[in-house]
């Protein structure tokens, strides 16, 4: 397994952008397909976007489709997930997860990071 850190969460006005990382610690990161999710208060957790290991293929939710991005860099042991023109909706604690299959699936991932808030104000 591989263990994630989360970072780059913070206050933002609404339409602004961040840039949310996920360190990884383990020498299978690459053979990992990683994803993030989100849980905004009183909602349980929802898919948000994963990367295939190689980093050809992603796949998003409809929610941030166009706005989010996601990408990794396996040398450095890093996803991102850059986030544009955020909204009011998209405030959540966003969780970094790694898991060895191509899923949007919560059971299909073996590792999650802590999380880092994300807070959109209107």
């Amino acid at each position: 397994q591989v263990q994630l850190v989360e970072s780059g969460g913070g206050l933002v006005q609404g339409g602004g952008s961040l840039r949310l990382s996920c360190a990884a610690s383990g020498r299978t990161f690459r053979t990992y397909a990683m994803a993030w999710f989100r849980q905004a208060p009183g909602k349980d957790r929802e898919f948000v976007a994963v990367i295939h290991w190689d980093g050809d293929n992603t796949y998003y939710a409809d929610s941030v489709k166009g706005r989010f991005t996601i990408s990794r860099d396996n040398a450095k042991m890093t996803a991102y997930l850059q986030m544009n023109s955020l909204k009011p909706e998209d405030t959540a604690v966003y969780y970094c997860a790694a898991g060895k299959h191509y899923s949007a699936r919560a059971g299909e991932i073996d590792s999650w990071g802590k999380g880092t808030l994300v807070t959109v104000s209107s």
